[in-house]
């Protein structure tokens, strides 16, 4: 996975990188298949504003999170992320039954 972290009006610091790098390993974890994941730190007046955008294969996922925190903020997005992801893969997952199942067995004989 690509990971790209930008700020706005928010210096980007090592521990922040680390933290957030940790935190990503979580959702890769749930779903390889993340081709790219850009994460936006903001800072507005007492709100600090955590987003992500994570692009699929065929897909986007977008989540973001205040809080007056920013770990908070980016805990509460990574939360997010991972709810969305794994209902993502949930829906990709094919989960009908192939031959062999129950129905298309022949009964007792």
């Amino acid at each position: 996975m690509q990971l790209s972290i930008s700020g706005h009006h928010v210096e980007i610091s090592d521990s922040l990188k680390d933290y957030i790098n940790n935190k990503m390993e979580r959702v890769e974890r749930h779903f390889d298949q993340v081709i790219d994941a850009h994460v936006v730190l903001d800072v507005a007046k007492q709100r600090h504003k955590a987003e992500t955008t994570l692009q699929l294969s065929g897909s986007k996922i977008h989540a973001a999170s205040e809080h007056n925190d920013m770990y908070a903020a980016i805990d509460a997005m990574v939360d997010k992320l991972d709810r969305q992801v794994r209902k993502h893969k949930e829906k990709s997952t094919d989960h009908h039954q192939r031959e062999g199942g129950i129905k298309q067995q022949s009964g007792g004989e």
